[in-house]
């Protein structure tokens, strides 16, 4: 419970989602909270970084991926996508934004690698943006081993970091348009392809493909890990079972004595701020998604209490 405390003294986007997935406060309260993501606090932040011309800049990055990266972390925040200054942001990028490589395509069109597709896909779909020609294209891409892969066709393997960032994408198209045969079955085959290598395991060789993914980084990039992977499968409303078992073990063990998780890692093209205290210390939003993964597993409260559950103990 000192962990819920300390998360609900955070940043206004932090605490709307404590209230909706730990919490379980009333509608209305947690729409009140939600309001001030895009007026104050990282929000107002990140809104106040855009260009007028409807690119984000970084010290690394002149505005392609930054600008991608932006758009999906405002989404992550949970800024409102009819508050004004939300619209006056996506707006921006919808007048400006071409791909001048790819014979000037607006922006919410997408390019050509799918990760990235994936992203402007979701933020697209959440901010009330036309998609259908990224979400075609996706759709046409899909691997016949149910995932996605930046390096098709030269590969026809999927990609953990590529197909993590479709399945988000195709998520939050349903969301804002309601379930389709086309998108639903796309992205149970993609869930699938996770599932059925234990979230981070080769099919083939039953080992542990990228160590990597045992470290948990927020503000989230193209870059899987098992953190990332689990929480989208608690967002998409899978079932958990076996085959999530040692992966929310892996999240369970990352935990400090606190309840609270630390930032493992942090990658260079990401937003120009800060929004946690640093590497190695306790981060807001580890914290809060894996409480919100253990809570989707069955053990969130065992966890607050220091206990330790399996998929054995809750079914008893």
């Amino acid at each position: 419970m000192a962990a819920m405390k300390w998360l609900l003294a955070a940043d206004p986007a932090i605490r709307w989602q404590v209230m909706r997935d730990l919490t379980g406060e009333p509608d209305d309260v947690v729409a009140a909270e939600r309001a001030r993501v895009a007026a104050e606090g990282w929000g107002a932040r990140l809104l106040a970084l855009q260009s007028p011309k409807g690119q984000w800049f970084s010290d690394v990055d002149q505005g392609w991926m930054i600008t991608i990266h932006s758009l999906a972390l405002l989404r992550r925040l949970g800024a409102d996508p009819a508050d004004a200054r939300v619209r006056n942001a996506i707006d921006r990028v919808r007048e400006h934004l071409t791909w001048t490589q790819l014979d000037g395509r607006p922006f919410f069109e997408g390019e050509t690698e799918p990760c990235l597709n994936g992203s402007i896909l979701g933020s697209g779909a959440y901010f009330g943006v036309p998609v259908d020609k990224v979400l075609q294209r996706l759709l046409d891409e899909q691997l016949e081993d149910g995932g996605w892969n930046c390096d098709a066709p030269t590969s026809m393997r999927a990609s953990f970091n590529t197909t993590i960032c479709v399945l988000e994408g195709l998520l939050e198209y349903e969301k804002a348009h309601g379930p389709t045969s086309a998108v639903t079955q796309a992205r149970v085959r993609g869930q699938a392809y996770f599932l059925d290598r234990r979230m981070l395991r080769s099919r083939t060789t039953g080992q542990v493909i990228d160590r990597r993914w045992l470290r948990f980084t927020f503000p989230l990039r193209w870059q899987y890990d098992v953190l990332r992977g689990l929480d989208y499968m608690r967002d998409a409303g899978v079932t958990p079972d076996e085959r999530v078992a040692e992966a929310v073990a892996l999240v369970r063990k990352r935990a400090h004595q606190n309840g609270r998780w630390p930032l493992n890692v942090l990658y260079p093209d990401r937003v120009p701020f800060d929004m946690e205290p640093g590497v190695g210390k306790a981060s807001w939003w580890n914290t809060l998604r894996a409480l919100r993964v253990l809570k989707w597993y069955g053990d969130g409260e065992a966890t607050a209490r220091g206990e330790s559950t399996g998929p054995s103990e809750r079914r008893r």
